[in-house]
């Protein structure tokens, strides 16, 4: 079976990338190495004794779009992560947001409703429930309007999967992350991050490895127990392994809707200080850091329920968040050294 990963050298996408080929399938990644490396191929070769076919294309081009699919006719399902992702780089240039998630999402679409059947994995996210009004967030909760042109991609994407999968062949699952992090054990893949990391544990692993002078703490007068705001951090591995398990309930028919969504993460919520604490603790490093201002946008606290990604797919995250940030240090020593 031919699955097509987008941005499968990207951080998920390599990791998701892995698990497939363990579990068998034939993978074909797409990149256009914005925001990734050619040599995440070799780890992923190395992992799994299989290197993906790997096509480089920018999904903005429709016409390269088209001639994948006349290529690759055999794709019996697709895992869509191609797409920027990061909150304030959306805020000051929304339009590149909008062509990039947008029309890459569309000409895929496109493509899929001629093919004889269609399964799609959407890389959705929890920025869709904004500041919820309960915790832990259930698949139930309203979608609130979007803090970033980049949440409001993940909307607009949504939306029109399930326009399309109303008069298509198309079924779709609809994945809303919360916070991944980590690498693979074998410390061969993890994350790149490009520039300064917009994400936490870059950013705590580049300051301990001393690549940053120190970790800035936005705000310590939220209403948690320590001030700090509060998320549900997954391990990339978990992440990873939940994609495949929705695909194979895609590829076996299992699904009672044409779109299902699920949340994916592990259902606890750890603050700021917490994750910094937990970090010293497995890497032995002292991490320094100051309390600066709140950031705009963020929200006070977001964990997932997950209980319907338990029960319905039988998918349960198993690494901790320690799992995920010794992980992770391994990973920024590694491509350090």
């Amino acid at each position: 079976m031919k699955i097509l990963v987008t941005g499968g050298l990207g951080f998920i996408g390599s990791h998701t990338v892995v698990e497939l080929q363990n579990e068998g399938f034939e993978v074909v990644a797409i990149d256009n190495l914005s925001n990734s490396s050619i040599e995440v191929l070799d780890g992923i070769e190395k992992i799994t004794g299989k290197k993906p076919i790997f096509e480089n294309i920018d999904l903005r081009d429709k016409s390269a779009v088209q001639n994948f699919f006349k290529k690759h006719s055999d794709v019996l399902g697709v895992i869509h992560f191609a797409a920027s992702k990061a909150v304030g780089e959306s805020v000051e240039n929304p339009l590149l947001y909008y062509e990039n998630n947008i029309n890459s999402l569309v000409y895929l679409l496109q493509e899929l409703t001629i093919l004889p059947q269609a399964n799609f994995i959407f890389s959705s996210s929890c920025t869709v429930y904004g500041q919820a009004e309960k915790m832990p967030i259930t698949e139930d909760a309203s979608v609130q309007p979007a803090n970033s042109p980049y949440g409001n991609t993940k909307q607009i994407g949504e939306e029109i999967i399930i326009d399309v999968a109303k008069v298509s062949n198309i079924n779709a699952v609809l994945l809303r992350y919360f916070n991944p992090i980590g690498a693979h054990s074998s410390a061969e893949i993890g994350e790149l991050p490009i520039g300064i990391p917009q994400n936490l544990v870059p950013f705590i692993t580049q300051t301990a490895f001393g690549l940053r002078k120190e970790l800035s703490v936005y705000g310590n007068d939220y209403p948690t127990l320590d001030g700090t705001c509060i998320r549900d951090y997954i391990h990339v591995v978990d992440l990873a392994k939940a994609h495949v398990v929705a695909l194979q309930r895609l590829l076996k028919k299992q699904n009672p809707e044409k779109v299902e969504t699920f949340n994916l993460g592990t259902g606890k919520g750890s603050s700021v200080l917490e994750v910094i604490n937990a970090f010293e603790k497995v890497s032995g490093q002292k991490l320094p850091y100051k309390i600066v201002g709140r950031r705009e946008g963020d929200v006070i606290s977001a964990y997932a329920n997950t209980d319907k990604a338990n029960e319905v797919l039988g998918w349960k995250a198993e690494l901790s968040l320690e799992d995920g940030l010794a992980s992770a240090w391994k990973w920024e020593q590694k491509i350090r050294s």
